[in-house]
């Protein structure tokens, strides 16, 4: 009774496991490929897959799905045998599992050798400086050999992306330098160029003032001279217009004459010999007699009787004289004829003097 309850029992766990065993489920964006009795028979898709337990086996899943591989840095050395880091990414993806499972052992280990070695004949054939600067150049070429020769492999590569270059210390502190510099330089040539707009800006502004204030003091000048000009338009109409006599001119003249002595620098001040002349016009002004006009108010005045008898009596002594230069004989003294003076107002009239002789 035993026994064939056990025997009951093995019997269901082997029908059970056999039947496990001829059930797959392949997960998405995963294959398998089965081998039969040791030799590849299918690929399984995605989904609920049979098989023939004990005789067909089912090698590990291999992942479709596009894969990233970073490798580790590569010494590379460049054209100008300088030895330079350089670190990869790689992106590809299984495109026929049955490739890549049985013509190479591991391809990511193939991938990863494959671009080392293409690597190093891309950047051998490049200086440093190019090399750092053409990492899309590199990309596209080692892109390009490893696609190639991967493809029957059954992988396809998408892209290679360079991730790092990595120069040696040395090279790295000279190019610090280099570049330290080339900013310095660049530095200088900016503010130089800003010095010279800013001196340019400040000169046309210099010009452009200079320019409006000598229009200014010309545009003053010409009005202060056209002023001046019908200043003294105005002035010389009005003295024609008014019709001076020499007296007032005379009377001006003395009167601008202590204005000459002004000046900070004068030691000593030359008197004109026509103020004599201005003098006798002023004094002739004083003693003649002023016409009588509709402003002149009469007032009486006992000096002014005195004058004119004075006057009168001045010119009666100028006739009594010319009558006698013409009546009576003259003698020469010293090559100059000897005139007795002029009478004055308190000498008598002329007619009290009589002719005299001329002298001896």
């Amino acid at each position: 009774m035993d026994a064939a309850f056990i025997a009951g029992i093995v019997i269901v766990l082997f029908a059970v496991l056999t039947v496990l065993r001829g059930v797959r489920i392949v997960p998405q964006a995963r294959a398998g490929n089965v081998e039969r009795l040791g030799r590849y028979n299918r690929t399984l898709g995605p989904g609920l897959n049979f098989v023939i337990p004990y005789v067909d086996r089912v090698r590990p899943l291999i992942d479709l799905r596009e894969q990233v591989v970073s490798f580790k840095p590569q010494p590379v050395i460049t054209e100008d045998n300088l030895v330079v880091d350089i670190d990869t990414v790689l992106y590809f993806q299984v495109t026929d599992p049955r490739a890549a499972a049985y013509e190479i052992a591991n391809f990511i280990q193939g991938v990863e050798q494959l671009t080392v070695t293409t690597l190093r004949n891309v950047v051998g054939g490049m200086d440093l400086e190019r090399t750092l600067t053409s990492r899309d150049t590199i990309n596209s070429q080692l892109r390009g050999v490893l696609d190639e020769a991967t493809g029957k492999w059954g992988i396809r590569v998408n892209r290679v992306e360079i991730k790092a270059i990595d120069p040696p210390k040395t090279i790295k502190e000279a190019m610090e330098k280099q570049m330290r510099a080339e900013r310095d330089k660049r530095a200088a040539i900016l503010t130089a160029e800003g010095l010279r707009q800013s001196q340019i800006l400040t000169a046309e502004g210099e010009k452009q003032s200079a320019i409006l204030r000598a229009e200014g003091e010309r545009t003053s000048a010409i009005l202060k001279a056209e002023g001046q000009s019908q200043a003294i338009d105005e002035v010389f109409q009005a003295v024609h217009r008014n019709d001076p006599d020499p007296k007032l001119l005379a009377y001006q003249y003395l009167q601008v004459l202590p204005q000459l002595a002004q000046g900070q620098g004068n030691t000593f001040w030359v008197i004109p010999s026509e103020v004599t002349s201005a003098l006798q016009g002023v004094s002739r002004a004083f003693t003649e007699a002023l016409p009588k006009s509709a402003a002149t108010r009469e007032v009486p005045d006992t000096r002014s009787a005195a004058r004119t008898e004075a006057a009168d009596a001045e010119e009666a002594a100028k006739a009594a004289i010319a009558d006698a230069e013409d009546t009576g004989p003259r003698s020469l003294t010293s090559g100059a004829p000897a005139v007795d003076p002029l009478p004055t107002a308190e000498q008598p009239a002329p007619d009290e003097v009589p002719n005299r002789p001329a002298n001896p």
